[in-house]
Protein backbone atom coordinates (compact mmCIF):
# COMPACT_ATOMS: atom_id res chain seq x y z
CA UNK A 1 0.00 0.00 0.00
CA UNK A 2 1.48 3.46 -1.04
CA UNK A 3 1.73 6.13 1.71
CA UNK A 4 0.38 9.86 1.77
CA UNK A 5 0.67 12.57 4.41
CA UNK A 6 -1.97 14.19 6.20
CA UNK A 7 -0.80 16.77 8.95
CA UNK A 8 2.30 15.33 8.92
CA UNK A 9 0.82 12.07 9.28
CA UNK A 10 1.89 9.22 6.92
CA UNK A 11 -1.38 7.16 5.63
CA UNK A 12 -2.50 4.96 3.08
CA UNK A 13 -3.54 6.01 -0.48
CA UNK A 14 -6.61 5.11 -0.28
CA UNK A 15 -9.05 5.25 2.63
CA UNK A 16 -12.57 4.02 3.36
CA UNK A 17 -15.17 5.51 3.83
CA UNK A 18 -17.72 4.75 6.28
CA UNK A 19 -21.11 6.34 5.47
CA UNK A 20 -22.30 3.62 3.66
CA UNK A 21 -22.46 0.97 6.83
CA UNK A 22 -24.77 2.89 8.69
CA UNK A 23 -26.97 4.86 6.48
CA UNK A 24 -30.10 3.95 4.36
CA UNK A 25 -29.23 0.36 3.03
CA UNK A 26 -27.04 -0.57 5.51
CA UNK A 27 -25.86 -4.03 5.77
CA UNK A 28 -25.83 -6.02 8.89
CA UNK A 29 -23.33 -5.26 11.63
CA UNK A 30 -21.37 -8.62 10.91
CA UNK A 31 -20.90 -7.59 7.02
CA UNK A 32 -19.99 -3.95 8.04
CA UNK A 33 -17.58 -5.14 10.48
CA UNK A 34 -16.35 -7.33 7.96
CA UNK A 35 -15.50 -4.72 5.40
CA UNK A 36 -13.82 -2.59 8.27
CA UNK A 37 -11.65 -5.75 8.91
CA UNK A 38 -10.64 -6.38 5.01
CA UNK A 39 -9.74 -2.95 4.34
CA UNK A 40 -7.30 -3.37 7.81
CA UNK A 41 -6.14 -6.20 5.71
CA UNK A 42 -5.36 -4.84 2.60
CA UNK A 43 -3.29 -2.02 4.60
CA UNK A 44 -6.13 0.72 4.70
CA UNK A 45 -4.97 3.04 7.80
CA UNK A 46 -7.48 5.67 7.37
CA UNK A 47 -10.97 5.51 7.78
CA UNK A 48 -13.69 8.61 7.43
CA UNK A 49 -16.33 8.60 9.58
CA UNK A 50 -19.18 11.40 11.23
CA UNK A 51 -21.49 11.62 13.98
CA UNK A 52 -24.02 11.97 11.09
CA UNK A 53 -23.82 8.62 9.69
CA UNK A 54 -27.05 6.86 11.22
CA UNK A 55 -30.19 6.37 9.87
CA UNK A 56 -32.56 7.10 13.23
CA UNK A 57 -32.84 9.94 15.64
CA UNK A 58 -31.70 7.77 18.89
CA UNK A 59 -28.38 6.33 17.14
CA UNK A 60 -25.80 9.89 16.51
CA UNK A 61 -22.45 8.10 15.88
CA UNK A 62 -23.95 4.61 14.86
CA UNK A 63 -20.72 4.58 12.54
CA UNK A 64 -18.20 6.02 14.53
CA UNK A 65 -19.04 3.04 17.45
CA UNK A 66 -19.33 0.04 14.51
CA UNK A 67 -15.12 1.60 13.50
CA UNK A 68 -14.23 1.43 17.15
CA UNK A 69 -15.68 -2.04 17.61
CA UNK A 70 -14.07 -2.79 14.27
CA UNK A 71 -10.44 -1.99 15.63
CA UNK A 72 -11.09 -3.35 18.87
CA UNK A 73 -12.18 -6.70 17.49
CA UNK A 74 -9.20 -6.76 14.55
CA UNK A 75 -7.35 -9.35 16.25
CA UNK A 76 -3.71 -7.25 15.41
CA UNK A 77 -2.13 -3.83 16.24
CA UNK A 78 -4.13 -0.98 14.91
CA UNK A 79 -2.50 1.85 16.48
CA UNK A 80 -1.25 3.02 13.34
CA UNK A 81 -4.60 3.83 11.95
CA UNK A 82 -6.10 6.85 11.59
CA UNK A 83 -9.50 7.67 12.13
CA UNK A 84 -11.27 10.85 10.73
CA UNK A 85 -14.62 12.01 11.80
CA UNK A 86 -16.51 14.87 11.84
CA UNK A 87 -18.99 17.43 13.21
CA UNK A 88 -21.88 19.74 12.48
CA UNK A 89 -24.07 17.86 10.63
CA UNK A 90 -26.84 16.59 12.03
CA UNK A 91 -29.49 13.89 10.66
CA UNK A 92 -32.89 14.58 12.61
CA UNK A 93 -34.18 10.74 11.89
CA UNK A 94 -36.67 11.84 8.94
CA UNK A 95 -34.33 11.13 6.17
CA UNK A 96 -33.17 15.02 6.37
CA UNK A 97 -29.66 16.83 6.85
CA UNK A 98 -29.77 19.71 9.28
CA UNK A 99 -26.56 22.14 9.84
CA UNK A 100 -25.01 23.40 13.76
CA UNK A 101 -21.53 25.26 13.48
CA UNK A 102 -21.88 26.71 16.93
CA UNK A 103 -18.80 26.68 18.32
CA UNK A 104 -20.54 25.49 21.45
CA UNK A 105 -21.95 22.50 20.29
CA UNK A 106 -18.98 21.64 17.92
CA UNK A 107 -17.09 21.23 21.14
CA UNK A 108 -19.72 19.09 22.80
CA UNK A 109 -20.06 17.02 20.00
CA UNK A 110 -16.26 16.31 19.54
CA UNK A 111 -16.48 15.13 23.26
CA UNK A 112 -19.15 12.44 22.44
CA UNK A 113 -17.25 11.35 19.44
CA UNK A 114 -14.23 10.87 21.35
CA UNK A 115 -16.42 8.99 23.70
CA UNK A 116 -17.46 6.40 21.13
CA UNK A 117 -14.79 6.06 19.76
CA UNK A 118 -13.12 5.27 22.57
CA UNK A 119 -10.07 7.66 21.92
CA UNK A 120 -8.34 9.93 24.12
CA UNK A 121 -7.66 12.36 21.42
CA UNK A 122 -9.64 12.40 18.03
CA UNK A 123 -6.76 11.58 15.28
CA UNK A 124 -8.50 14.27 12.72
CA UNK A 125 -11.65 16.00 13.24
CA UNK A 126 -13.34 18.00 10.16
CA UNK A 127 -16.12 21.09 10.36
CA UNK A 128 -18.71 18.65 8.19
CA UNK A 129 -20.32 21.64 6.28
CA UNK A 130 -20.52 25.32 7.02
CA UNK A 131 -23.42 26.43 8.75
CA UNK A 132 -25.19 29.68 7.19
CA UNK A 133 -26.42 31.03 9.72
CA UNK A 134 -22.99 31.14 12.31
CA UNK A 135 -20.12 33.26 10.90
CA UNK A 136 -17.78 30.53 9.16
CA UNK A 137 -14.65 32.11 11.51
CA UNK A 138 -16.45 31.41 14.61
CA UNK A 139 -17.05 27.56 13.93
CA UNK A 140 -13.28 26.77 12.52
CA UNK A 141 -12.11 29.21 15.61
CA UNK A 142 -13.99 26.13 17.69
CA UNK A 143 -11.95 23.44 15.93
CA UNK A 144 -8.40 25.76 16.18
CA UNK A 145 -9.42 25.87 20.06
CA UNK A 146 -9.44 22.11 20.22
CA UNK A 147 -6.48 21.90 18.57
CA UNK A 148 -4.77 23.93 20.65
CA UNK A 149 -6.42 22.21 24.04
CA UNK A 150 -5.37 19.09 22.90
CA UNK A 151 -8.52 17.21 22.53
CA UNK A 152 -7.94 16.74 18.56
CA UNK A 153 -4.76 15.70 17.14
CA UNK A 154 -5.37 16.97 13.27
CA UNK A 155 -7.96 19.66 12.31
CA UNK A 156 -9.80 19.32 8.96
CA UNK A 157 -13.02 21.06 7.41
CA UNK A 158 -14.94 19.46 4.81
CA UNK A 159 -17.68 20.83 2.13
CA UNK A 160 -15.54 24.20 1.68
CA UNK A 161 -14.74 26.56 -0.87
CA UNK A 162 -11.42 28.03 -2.25
CA UNK A 163 -12.30 31.38 0.48
CA UNK A 164 -12.65 29.03 2.83
CA UNK A 165 -9.84 26.98 2.82
CA UNK A 166 -7.81 29.64 2.82
CA UNK A 167 -9.76 31.54 5.63
CA UNK A 168 -9.44 27.96 8.01
CA UNK A 169 -5.66 27.73 6.88
CA UNK A 170 -5.46 31.35 8.36
CA UNK A 171 -7.36 31.02 11.83
CA UNK A 172 -5.35 27.41 12.64
CA UNK A 173 -2.23 29.21 11.73
CA UNK A 174 -1.33 27.11 9.15
CA UNK A 175 -2.40 23.97 10.27
CA UNK A 176 -5.01 22.99 8.12
CA UNK A 177 -4.59 19.35 7.61
CA UNK A 178 -7.12 18.21 5.20
CA UNK A 179 -10.48 19.43 3.02
CA UNK A 180 -13.16 16.91 2.19
CA UNK A 181 -14.98 17.52 -0.67
CA UNK A 182 -17.45 15.92 -3.27
CA UNK A 183 -15.18 14.73 -6.14
CA UNK A 184 -15.31 11.97 -9.04
CA UNK A 185 -15.59 11.79 -12.22
CA UNK A 186 -19.42 12.72 -12.14
CA UNK A 187 -18.77 16.03 -9.54
CA UNK A 188 -15.52 17.74 -10.56
CA UNK A 189 -16.56 21.05 -9.07
CA UNK A 190 -14.26 21.05 -6.64
CA UNK A 191 -11.23 20.68 -8.67
CA UNK A 192 -10.19 24.57 -7.88
CA UNK A 193 -10.49 23.45 -4.43
CA UNK A 194 -8.03 20.45 -4.88
CA UNK A 195 -5.68 22.37 -6.55
CA UNK A 196 -5.50 24.86 -3.68
CA UNK A 197 -4.77 22.20 -1.55
CA UNK A 198 -1.84 21.07 -3.90
CA UNK A 199 -1.00 24.46 -4.26
CA UNK A 200 -0.58 24.88 0.01
CA UNK A 201 0.56 21.02 0.59
CA UNK A 202 -3.04 20.39 2.38
CA UNK A 203 -4.19 16.94 2.06
CA UNK A 204 -7.39 16.50 -0.18
CA UNK A 205 -10.11 14.09 0.59
CA UNK A 206 -12.50 13.52 -2.18
CA UNK A 207 -15.45 11.87 -0.55
CA UNK A 208 -18.25 9.89 -2.95
CA UNK A 209 -14.67 9.76 -5.21
CA UNK A 210 -16.71 6.87 -7.08
CA UNK A 211 -19.52 9.31 -8.01
CA UNK A 212 -21.72 8.19 -5.08
CA UNK A 213 -24.04 5.13 -3.29
CA UNK A 214 -26.11 4.55 -6.00
CA UNK A 215 -23.83 4.49 -8.81
CA UNK A 216 -21.45 2.53 -6.84
CA UNK A 217 -23.85 0.12 -6.10
CA UNK A 218 -25.43 -0.80 -9.34
CA UNK A 219 -22.15 -0.62 -11.03
CA UNK A 220 -22.70 1.89 -13.96
CA UNK A 221 -19.78 3.46 -13.40
CA UNK A 222 -17.99 2.46 -16.55
CA UNK A 223 -21.24 2.68 -18.73
CA UNK A 224 -21.97 6.48 -17.62
CA UNK A 225 -18.34 7.21 -18.38
CA UNK A 226 -17.41 5.28 -21.31
CA UNK A 227 -13.06 6.41 -20.71
CA UNK A 228 -13.16 4.74 -17.20
CA UNK A 229 -14.40 1.70 -18.80
CA UNK A 230 -11.91 1.36 -21.85
CA UNK A 231 -9.12 2.28 -19.49
CA UNK A 232 -10.21 -0.25 -17.27
CA UNK A 233 -10.68 -3.05 -20.12
CA UNK A 234 -7.31 -2.31 -21.10
CA UNK A 235 -5.58 -3.17 -17.82
CA UNK A 236 -7.99 -5.74 -17.17
CA UNK A 237 -9.50 -4.35 -13.65
CA UNK A 238 -12.85 -2.80 -12.66
CA UNK A 239 -13.45 0.86 -13.15
CA UNK A 240 -13.79 1.64 -10.06
CA UNK A 241 -9.99 0.99 -9.76
CA UNK A 242 -8.88 3.14 -12.60
CA UNK A 243 -11.31 6.08 -11.56
CA UNK A 244 -9.13 6.05 -7.73
CA UNK A 245 -5.74 5.79 -9.81
CA UNK A 246 -6.79 8.37 -11.40
CA UNK A 247 -7.79 10.67 -8.74
CA UNK A 248 -4.76 9.69 -6.95
CA UNK A 249 -2.38 10.63 -10.02
CA UNK A 250 -4.37 14.23 -10.11
CA UNK A 251 -2.07 15.25 -7.08
CA UNK A 252 0.36 14.03 -4.61
CA UNK A 253 -1.87 15.33 -2.04
CA UNK A 254 -5.22 13.44 -2.91
CA UNK A 255 -6.42 10.18 -0.87
CA UNK A 256 -9.52 8.90 -2.06
CA UNK A 257 -11.94 7.73 0.64
CA UNK A 258 -14.07 5.42 -1.36
CA UNK A 259 -17.14 4.12 1.17
CA UNK A 260 -17.73 -0.10 0.91
CA UNK A 261 -20.40 -2.26 2.55
CA UNK A 262 -18.96 -5.33 1.32
CA UNK A 263 -15.31 -6.71 1.93
CA UNK A 264 -14.98 -7.17 -1.86
CA UNK A 265 -15.27 -3.76 -2.62
CA UNK A 266 -12.53 -2.06 -0.27
CA UNK A 267 -10.15 -4.99 -1.36
CA UNK A 268 -10.35 -3.62 -5.12
CA UNK A 269 -10.27 -0.10 -4.32
CA UNK A 270 -7.43 -0.49 -1.85
CA UNK A 271 -5.23 -2.19 -5.13
CA UNK A 272 -5.66 1.06 -7.20
CA UNK A 273 -2.47 1.89 -5.26
CA UNK A 274 -0.71 -0.43 -7.69
CA UNK A 275 -2.27 0.39 -10.98
CA UNK A 276 -0.33 2.98 -12.53
CA UNK A 277 -2.32 4.86 -15.33
CA UNK A 278 0.23 6.91 -18.57
CA UNK A 279 0.11 10.13 -18.78
CA UNK A 280 -1.92 10.23 -22.16
CA UNK A 281 -4.88 8.18 -19.93
CA UNK A 282 -4.91 10.57 -17.01
CA UNK A 283 -5.40 13.36 -19.71
CA UNK A 284 -7.88 11.07 -21.21
CA UNK A 285 -9.78 10.16 -18.36
CA UNK A 286 -9.57 13.95 -17.05
CA UNK A 287 -11.17 15.25 -20.48
CA UNK A 288 -14.15 12.53 -20.17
Amino acid sequence: MQLRTIGGRSVSAIGLGGMPMSIEGRPDRERSIATIHAALDAGVTLIDTADAYHQFADEVGHNEELIAEALRTYGADTSGVLVATKGGHLRPGDGSWTKDGRPEYLKEAVKASAKRLGVDAIGLYQFHRPDPNVPYGDSVGAIRDLLDDGVIELAGISNANPDQIRQANDILGGRLASVQNQFSPRFRSSLPELELCAELGIAFLPWSPLGGISLARSGELGADFSAFQEVADAHGVSPFRVTLAWELALAPVVVPIPGASRPESITDSAQATELTLSADEVARLSAA
